[in-house]
């Protein structure tokens, strides 16, 4: 009876964490949520195909611990946003994450959105900073067309440079000197978003 009344409590207990409609439903994956507010069974991380699916819910970035990065390599993913959004938001990459799940979070993260347009900046903390003059148009990045767009994007990160690149043509190019590139690699999404992801890698 009392392995029963444990077995019980630790279902409890794990529930409100993955949800049953919702959360990370990924082996391995974790989250976190921009807001303490946010509540991540809001949202879907789940296996799909030889990829993943995200839904959001609340912005979020979401990892496994065993993708990271140091020295020189390159990060990828090819994003499919499936349905148009209620304004731009925004997905992508991250790398050179640390602390993720505690006060002294920090990752650099480039970012697109349907409108055509690429991002870059980093997270310190509860403060963030842009590494590029804002939000840019560029022809590499495919806009939405009749509710859906397409995109792979990738960072290369060299001896000296960072290179920043949409269906293989380079965005921008930061020097590595100035950037944190050692660390826990994964994707971010902003809210109401669907969109699938393949061909995840770090290597």
């Amino acid at each position: 009876m009392r392995i029963s009344l444990v077995a019980v409590a630790l279902l409890l207990l794990t529930l409100p964490v993955l949800g049953q409609d919702g959360g990370v439903m990924m082996d391995g994956w974790q989250a976190r949520l921009d807001s303490a507010r946010a509540d991540v069974n809001d949202l879907h991380f789940r296996a799909m195909g030889s990829g993943f699916h995200v839904t959001t819910g609340p912005h979020a970035i979401f990892w496994n611990p065993s993708n990271t990065g140091s020295g020189t390599y390159t990060l990828s993913a090819s994003f499919t946003q499936t349905e148009a959004s209620s304004h731009p938001n925004s997905f992508g990459l991250f790398f050179g994450g640390q602390d993720l799940d505690g006060d002294g979070q920090r990752y650099i993260y480039f970012l697109i959105r349907e409108d055509g347009q690429f991002l870059i900046k980093k997270r310190m903390g509860a403060d963030t900073e842009d590494l590029t003059s804002g939000w840019a148009a560029h022809s590499a990045v495919n806009a939405l067309e009749d509710g859906r767009m397409s995109n792979t994007l990738s960072v290369e990160v060299g001896a000296s440079n960072v290179r920043f690149l949409s269906n293989g043509t380079e965005v921008a190019s930061l020097p590595k000197a100035e950037l944190d590139v050692d660390g826990v690699a994964g994707v971010r999404f902003s809210h109401q978003l669907d969109v699938h992801v393949s061909d995840f890698m770090v290597g």
